[in-house]
């Protein structure tokens, strides 16, 4: 398996080819190497518009880091350690995102830094601020992705644990509730195995489903059919052992509708999120929308630092499996108008209504 480094160098191996890349000021090459010259004590990138040295006088180091341990100071002009365009850091964080995805083995801070060419505080926080998550992070959301790609497999349980990047059982088992939402086994078999207690109930929007695991509620779903809601719940679950409520649960219901009804007062109940790292960023925003206000997609990407993702907030959004308990319904678009619902526009307009929300 190559190393990290040959990676980000594999388009430049060679003397020749680098020095080819100087001479052309190829701006490609910036994030493969860098040039240093030792009669001016300078080092640059590939693109850099200065004149052109000596090849005697030239020498190559993989990272502006090897070049600054060589001696060399950074050029003022083509700032070399500074990779601060837009484009160049979204280059540099897509770059490292696909190592991270292609490891066999989950790589440090140190080691995607020195790929990128960057310090490992500087790397963390362009990732940070592009990703909105922490490489480690990221590499956690891409892992359970893994594992759940892996498990849904035909094979064992063992073979899906180092097939996702796990060097142990125990720290698989430790993570696979929370990414997954119950036990390995039961995942494998379509959720077989685990309980998920259910019961359908009326209220002013119509016919709501609640469904809830051990860990907490792990659905509030609405609609105008109350069997289409409970053939939906048994094929996000399709082997669980869906249980209707007891009496006991069913006050639980009453509670939900009563939230329902009146979002201001709070719910008071454990929720069981199950969602990717992003996805629970975009959810935890939304519970601190207060009732009565709304934001937009494009806020809500801004808030939490990213925002050029404003499709992704909407996709988390219409993936909210948690009906006014994760309050999706108070998120606009920047006209103000009401876009698509995950259980109708209409409703969405009910409760920004009862909440005396002005849009």
């Amino acid at each position: 398996m190559p190393t990290v480094k040959n990676t980000i160098e594999r388009s430049y191996l060679t003397g020749t080819e680098r020095w080819a890349a100087v001479i052309d000021r190829e701006k490609n090459a910036d994030d493969a190497f860098v040039y240093s010259v030792k009669t001016t004590g300078v080092y640059c990138r590939p693109s850099c518009p200065a004149r052109l040295a000596r090849r005697e006088n030239v020498a190559f180091h993989p990272t502006p880091k090897d070049a600054e341990r060589a001696g060399f100071r950074a050029c003022k002009r083509c700032k070399p350690n500074d990779p601060s365009a837009p484009g160049e850091q979204a280059a540099m964080v897509a770059k490292a995102c696909k190592l991270i995805e292609d490891a066999e083995e989950p790589l440090s801070l140190d080691a995607l830094a020195e790929a990128i060419g960057m310090s490992p505080f500087h790397f963390h926080r362009v990732f940070k601020s592009i990703t909105g998550l922490t490489p480690k992070a990221y590499a956690t959301a891409h892992r359970a992705k893994r594992m759940q790609e892996e498990l849904s497999r035909r094979g064992t349980v063992t073979s899906a644990i180092y097939n996702s990047g796990f060097n142990s059982n125990g720290r698989f088992y430790a993570e696979s509730p929370k990414r997954l939402g119950m036990k390995p086994t039961e995942f494998k078999a379509g959720g077989s195995g685990a309980t998920i207690r259910f019961a359908v109930g009326e209220c002013s929007l119509g016919s709501i489903l609640v469904a809830a695991s051990d860990l907490g509620i792990c659905s509030i779903a609405m609609g105008d059919d109350p069997n289409k809601l409970v053939r939906e719940l048994q094929e996000r679950f399709a082997n669980a052992k869906l249980i209707g409520g007891d009496k006991k649960f069913e006050r639980m219901v009453a509670r939900v509708i009563a939230f329902v009804e009146n979002p201001s007062a709070g719910l008071g109940l454990p929720l069981h999120v199950q969602g990717t790292a992003f996805q629970q960023r975009v959810w935890k925003a939304l519970r601190e929308i207060p009732s009565g206000t709304t934001s937009t997609y494009s806020e809500l990407a801004q808030k939490l630092g990213q925002p050029g993702a404003t499709r992704a907030v909407a996709g988390a959004c219409a993936a909210n499996n948690l009906a006014v308990a994760i309050p999706c319904h108070r998120v606009v678009r920047t006209d103000g108008s009401l876009s698509g619902y995950r259980w109708g526009v209409e409703r969405k307009k009910k409760l920004l209504d009862s909440e005396g929300a002005r849009v």
